[in-house]
């Protein structure tokens, strides 16, 4: 199978990538990242690829947890603002922009985010969604605790 892989002429299943980081003793973020980039919050590595050329997974990002995650879909109408209150030490958000630009402001550092980026970052703070475009911003948002 590592012959095929290796040559491209086999796919390896998510669940057999988990098995083999588990016998090597690391996790599967570990296994399928670059190590050159240092974090596990900007991952984007494909790990799997489908029969047809649009078939992907690519793992974005990855968060440390301890007891859930939500997913939400979230859309700001032009000019509106959500404002959150810091939650404890330890949770974590994860957005992905599928349409518009999201400004993301962190203690007061702002930063837009457009189409198909992503960003993970800790919620132990004061931070912001604001849409500054004259669209529809409509994003993925996972919270991690």
């Amino acid at each position: 199978m590592i012959v095929a892989l290796e040559g491209g002429d086999a796919n390896i299943s998510l669940s057999s990538l988990d098995k083999l980081a588990a016998a090597m003793n690391v996790d599967f973020v570990d296994l399928v990242r670059n190590p050159s980039r240092g974090t596990r919050s900007e991952i984007n590595e494909i790990t799997w690829r489908g029969n047809q050329i649009n078939s992907a997974a690519t793992l974005l990002c990855s968060a440390p947890a301890s007891h859930e995650t939500q997913m939400w879909l979230w859309s700001l109408g032009p000019g509106d603002t959500y404002i959150a209150e810091p939650d404890p030490e330890g949770w974590h958000e994860m957005l992905f922009v599928i349409e518009g630009t999201l400004r993301l402001i962190q203690s007061g550092a702002a930063q837009d985010y457009g189409d198909g980026e992503f960003v993970t970052f800790s919620t132990a703070q004061q931070y912001s969604y604001v849409n500054v475009g004259i669209n529809v911003v409509r994003f993925i948002r996972n919270v991690v605790s």
